[in-house]
């Protein structure tokens, strides 16, 4: 049966967020093409005829999971206007985000999966980083040496690698421990 253009490109932007979500939760080489469009509702088959290849797929749901972890990101510094730098802190090294890999960032689900992929996909994420940067400097403003970019780049690596130990660990108090303690860290001393 032939599709028409609207019903395929609804059914790309499905596959897209299907992907965004399965790649996060299984790695870019943990899940296949067949899983991820039985994910989408659709045959593999249909794979072939809107993408290029399944790093052209892990490309486009890589930038989703960016979208979509910025609107995220966007609705808790709302919610907290009195100190937004500490309010994407505290959203980003939440229990609940460190339970959500499927829905949460990224960076701490796909790194070191995106290191060993093409160019396409590491220029995703590089974007993706650039943006979170960016957004960080100017939640944290200037400051009178005119470090901000590098306190931002340490405040990133920091909520990052707190949220891959924090999931790594077995022990649910040291998980804990680990995002605390990275969230007391990046907020003392601001004010």
């Amino acid at each position: 049966m032939r599709v028409s253009r609207a019903q395929a490109a609804e059914n790309r932007e499905n596959v897209i967020n299907v992907a965004s979500r399965l790649f996060r939760e299984h790695g870019f080489d943990g899940i296949g093409l067949k899983d991820l469009m039985k994910g989408a509702g659709l045959t593999q088959g249909a794979f072939y005829k809107q993408f290029a290849s399944k790093e052209d797929l892990a490309a486009q749901a890589s930038r989703r999971a960016f979208e979509s972890v910025s609107h995220r990101w966007s609705d808790a510094l709302a919610a907290a206007p009195e100190d937004p730098f500490a309010a994407a802190v505290a959203f980003y090294l939440s229990a609940e985000h460190c339970d959500e890999t499927p829905d949460g960032c990224p960076i701490a689900a796909l790194g070191t999966d995106a290191a060993r992929q093409g160019s396409a996909v590491r220029a995703s994420f590089e974007e993706g980083i650039r943006k979170r940067l960016d957004n960080l400097r100017r939640l944290m403003g200037e400051d009178e040496s005119g470090g901000v970019e590098d306190a931002a780049m340490a405040a990133l690596s920091t909520m990052v690698g707190a949220l891959i130990l924090s999931r790594v660990v077995n022990d649910p108090d040291l998980s804990k421990r680990f995002l605390d303690a990275a969230a007391a860290s990046l907020t003392r001393d601001r004010g």
